[in-house]
């Protein structure tokens, strides 16, 4: 049953006597239900033709013989007199019988085939064999389809003769109700595809298959839209082409019925060829993986340490994680981001920093509790980081690492010089201050890469520790963001006040450690 109503009859004749497959006369004449577009082309060609033939009377039926396929089937022949032929003409309707012509395909006018060819079998056999020679692991998949810009011209030209054709009955016929191209083509082949891979097709997926097609014979349909609707189209840097679906849907909206008939007839050309398949390309969306990281190292930057294309470093954090990462994820790429970050010279202790890693295109995604560990371990066989808690963490749950980062704290111990012999007072002074409000403009060593300003910022308690008449360690609890090595030195008073200032003396710090970033992310797990 093709489950036309009565009322698109006309329509459908127009359509199929003017080169449209049975597909898209099923779209334009506002089928919703899968089933009739899931029928094989050849029955469904069959179906139409003795949908239009029973009321002969009604439409005028044309020859379309040379159209569409004349498939043999067991449906005996339907001699249908044509109104524009004399008294002794006929035109059969279908040709359903046996026939030692082999079926001849011809391209829709207004799909382009896509819905004719490219939704069969051995299409979808190729979609198979891409998406299992690609190596992924997924559950479940999205498939999405690329559709060459100029069908939503060919399209807009049949929906306007339709709106016509339904306006001689009185009905007025909305460009919405028409089933889109899309949804038409999934409804046929999504379930081709997940028989194929043996997962079901979902709205949302982590992994996506998708289609992408180009029809080069008509590419030229778009072209008088740019003259006539001049500002929807603009040259971009990442774009190939102009014509671009969204740019052509946006001039058609605004251009008027009027001038389109006057550039564009109606009924379209039934192209020589079929789509084009430009690509068949798998996708999974990014996986995030989150933990904590000690760093041991006084020689070893956060992140690859790079100065107008020479390497400073042999490593760092960053890659000592990612190449494990990597390799085990398969991953195409990575983007990694922390709970701030530590200079080169100075260690990450305690419970370690918060990290997160964003892989990019993962192939691999099913990973036990027992992997995880298993990669931690080879992650920490460095002796210059260590890794804690490494874990599979959501999209969403990266925004906790950087909410209210600044009203985070941390703590440090510092290692510091003094010009001065060290009273037992000017520990003391240190020791009792609290809640110190610190002034710092943006500190010499970082401008060249960040805006000059200046920052307040809150040592919020201080603990001294004597070593010797120059030196003390120093343990500090403050507030994110603040500059330790300049709140010690005083960066040439661009941070006030400061240890030496506090002191009144010349000071310095020798060494510095982060002992605990107090962040309550990602979640502790047993070891």
């Amino acid at each position: 049953m093709l489950l036309i109503e009565e009322k698109y009859r006309s329509v459908a004749q127009m359509l199929f006597s003017s080169g449209s497959c049975p597909r898209c006369v099923l779209r334009f004449c506002c089928v919703g239900s899968t089933t009739p577009y899931r029928l094989p082309y050849k029955d469904l060609v069959c179906e139409l033709r003795t949908y239009l033939a029973a009321n002969p009377g009604a439409v005028n039926l044309g020859d379309t013989t040379d159209l569409h396929w004349n498939p043999p089937c067991k449906r005996p022949k339907l001699d249908v007199t044509d109104e524009n032929q004399g008294d002794n003409e006929s035109t059969n309707f279908p040709q359903c019988e046996g026939t030692n012509e082999p079926p001849v395909p011809k391209t829709c006018n207004l799909c382009l085939g896509i819905l004719q060819h490219l939704s069969e079998a051995q299409f979808v056999k190729e979609i198979f064999q891409k998406v299992n020679s690609a190596g992924y692991e997924f559950k479940d998949f999205v498939f999405s389809v690329s559709l060459p810009a100029q069908l939503s011209v060919r399209e807009y030209s049949a929906w306007l003769q339709a709106k016509q054709e339904m306006g001689k009955q009185g009905c007025s016929f909305d460009k919405a109700d028409i089933v889109q191209l899309k949804e038409a083509y999934k409804w046929i082949i999504h379930p081709l595809i997940a028989k194929e891979l043996g997962v079901q097709a979902v709205s949302k997926s982590l992994f996506e298959v998708a289609v992408v097609f180009a029809h080069p014979e008509t590419d030229g349909d778009c072209h008088f839209l740019a003259k006539v609707c001049k500002d929807c189209f603009k040259a971009t840097k990442n774009k190939q082409s102009v014509f671009t679906r969204m740019a052509v849907v946006k001039a058609l909206d605004k251009i008027k019925e009027d001038d389109f008939h006057a550039s564009f007839s109606y009924p379209p050309q039934c192209p020589g060829t079929v789509c084009e398949v430009v690509d068949i390309q798998c996708s999974h969306a990014s996986l995030f993986v989150a933990g904590r990281y000690n760093k041991y190292s006084r020689d070893l930057p956060q992140t690859p340490w790079v100065i107008d294309g020479e390497r400073k470093m042999e490593s760092s954090v960053e890659e000592l994680i990612t190449e494990h990462l990597m390799a085990v994820f398969k991953a195409e790429s990575f983007n990694f981001s922390s709970s701030g970050r530590e200079d080169v010279d100075v260690r990450t202790l305690g419970k370690g920093r918060p990290f997160a890693i964003e892989l990019v295109n993962p192939h691999r995604v099913q990973l036990t509790v027992q992997d995880m560990k298993e990669l931690q371990q080879k992650i920490n066989s460095s002796d210059k980081i260590k890794v804690r808690d490494l874990q599979i963490v959501t999209r969403e749950a990266m925004a906790h690492m950087k909410e209210g980062e600044e009203e985070k704290t941390k703590c440090y111990s510092a290692l510091i010089w003094t010009e001065k012999v060290i009273q037992k007072e000017d520990l003391q002074l240190l020791d009792n201050t609290e809640e110190l409000k610190i002034a710092q403009k943006t500190p010499l060593r970082v401008l060249h890469r960040r805006p000059l300003a200046s920052r307040a910022r809150i040592i919020h308690t201080m603990r001294t520790e004597p070593v010797d008449e120059h030196h003390f360690r120093l343990y500090l609890k403050t507030q994110a963001g603040t500059y330790i090595k300049e709140f010690a030195h005083g960066d040439f008073g661009r941070t006030k006040p400061n240890i030496g200032s506090i002191m009144k003396t010349t000071a310095d710090i020798l060494e510095l450690d982060v002992e605990s970033v107090d962040v309550d992310w990602p979640p502790a797990l047993d070891d």
